[in-house]
């Protein structure tokens, strides 16, 4: 038994399957579109309580989890490509710089984390937990702890460990964090039960 006889189907592959398109197609429009998606959700602000939230992180995870482990990664990986090559991508850009300085200042533990978040996300979507409640919002809490432990890290890294780095980087964001996993564990089965029905 091969070790992809293991996995499920991920949601994009039951909408969209690939014998309608070349494969290779499908999965650079699949990913182009992602890059579209995160780039959209980095300039919305939600007001919430303490601070606003964009929906970045939650996009970060459904992306990784609708697209599989390889794709949803790969999608970041293009994100932050773009993000790289000066392209105004990332939350408050270009006002607060572009390119790599941006990506080496205090953002860039999380972005690193976007990859982690959605390697894991999609791999555990590939083994069924995106489609009940219950291990939908374990895959997303998992995949925002993947998301904070680069981010605090590099934190602690560029500013000091003496500094309030839990206060700046984690503390604030935690109900908003909440929000997003509570509607990812409603829509994620949603959508499939949709899926199925078609």
């Amino acid at each position: 038994m091969s070790a992809n006889s293991l996995t499920l189907p991920t949601m994009t592959r039951v909408a969209w399957p690939a014998q309608r398109v070349s494969p290779l197609l499908r999965s650079v429009v699949l990913a182009f579109a992602g890059t579209l998606v995160l780039t959209a959700s980095a300039r919305l602000q939600v007001p919430f309580y303490p601070v606003p939230i964009t929906l970045q992180t939650f996009f970060v995870l459904v992306i990784g989890m609708a697209y599989g482990w390889r794709l949803g990664a790969a999608t970041v990986l293009l994100y932050l490509a773009q993000g790289a090559l000066g392209l105004p991508v990332f939350a408050g850009t270009p006002e607060k710089g572009i390119g790599l300085a941006y990506m080496m200042g205090g953002t860039g533990g999380y972005l690193a984390g976007f990859v982690l978040a959605a390697a894991l996300c999609g791999w555990l979507a590939e083994h069924g937990w995106d489609r009940r409640p219950l291990t939908a919002a374990a895959a997303m809490t998992l995949g925002t702890l993947a998301i904070y432990l680069p981010g605090l890290t590099w934190l602690g890294v560029l500013f000091g460990w003496d500094k309030p780095i839990l206060a700046w980087g984690l503390y604030p964001f935690l109900p908003g964090d909440l929000f997003k996993i509570a509607v990812g564990t409603a829509t994620l089965p949603a959508a499939w039960a949709l899926l199925g029905r078609r």
